[in-house]
């Protein structure tokens, strides 16, 4: 695979592996004969989810992980963490799941990987969910799970070092964090940003808006009916803080945008990696040819290929 993101060798159904493309085939093969989430709801569809009940089997959980109440304006906010010996540093990690779904607790497999593979405490925050709590309740959280890492850190891990990152919701809502300590609190701390295919424009992005009905993961469908449950009906889906691409990105850290061709969401990485570099900051941008929306959560090796150069992004911002 060209490490090059803007070789249209990437994009072509020829760069997609036999692996990549029999993985895609079965995520669509599994989904195709389940009850939608939107006819059922999100309530119901989370309840069956931790049942077990879904197409996808639960992740286990980590002996290693240990949960941290903080105090927010909003009320108490649990933290997951898993942590190796002597950190050098933390990680503030944003669950993915369309600001609808998913949880801290679903993550563990990732965050022992990274605190096994850069040494960083991983902290995840178990932010409230829409659309029983709509924007801007997760935004809030992760300011207050921000603002309390960055008071914090050095005590609780013995390293003020701090990276953020996400999936998807995650990579919003990491970026928005990003925005909102800089602005309101005058905070440029954070030393690295790994954004994996994040959505960044509300209005929804070209790949977005044709990607279709095919059940990989992410529809067109999905963003919309995502859209609906996070954002209020009469927001401005302009406000940087809805849709950070608007916003003046200067005096962000080093990002690393990751995503694949096969993504609704695709657009919003290029886009995003674009306007990124130019506000004057570093960045980097991974596209992997056939990688569904969420593909770093299925086995082969586009998804360890994803994995190990988040491990490597995070090292080197530690350089």
């Amino acid at each position: 695979m060209s490490d090059n993101p803007f070789d249209p060798a990437l994009y072509r159904d020829e760069a997609v592996s036999a692996e990549t493309k029999a993985i895609n085939d079965g995520i669509v093969q599994l989904t195709e004969g389940i009850e939608d989430n939107w006819d059922i709801g999100p309530a119901e569809a989370r309840a069956r989810r931790e049942r077990g009940e879904g197409p996808f089997p639960l992740p286990p959980l980590s002996p290693r992980a240990k949960t941290r109440t903080i105090d927010t304006p909003a009320g108490k906010l649990e933290l997951r963490i898993i942590a190796p010996d002597n950190p050098k540093g933390a990680y503030l990690h944003i669950h993915g799941g369309g600001w609808t779904f998913g949880g801290a607790a679903q993550q563990d497999a990732l965050l022992e990987r990274i605190a096994d593979n850069t040494g960083l405490a991983a902290v995840s925050i178990e932010y409230r969910l829409a659309p029983e709590n709509p924007y801007p309740a997760a935004p809030d959280d992760c300011e207050a799970a921000a603002l309390w890492l960055a008071q914090n850190a050095k005590a609780e891990f013995g390293s003020d070092f701090l990276t953020i990152g996400g999936e998807s919701a995650g990579a919003h809502l990491s970026a928005v964090t990003l925005l909102r300590l800089r602005d309101k609190h005058g905070f440029t701390g954070f030393k690295g940003a790994n954004l994996v295919f994040g959505c960044y424009d509300m209005r929804m992005s070209p790949s977005a808006r044709s990607f279709g009905g095919r059940k990989l993961i992410l529809r067109t469908k999905d963003v919309e009916e995502f859209r609906r449950c996070f954002v209020p009906a009469d927001a401005d889906l302009e406000d940087p803080d809805i849709s950070p691409i608007f916003a003046d990105l200067k005096d962000m850290p080093p990002a690393l945008f990751s995503v694949g061709t096969q993504d609704a969401l695709l657009d919003d990485s290029l886009f995003m990696h674009a306007r990124w570099v130019a506000a004057g900051n570093k960045a980097e941008l991974a596209v992997y040819p056939g990688g569904a929306h969420g593909f770093i959560a299925f086995p082969g090796q586009l998804a360890e290929s994803g994995l190990a150069r988040i491990d490597r992004f995070l090292n080197e911002v530690q350089a």
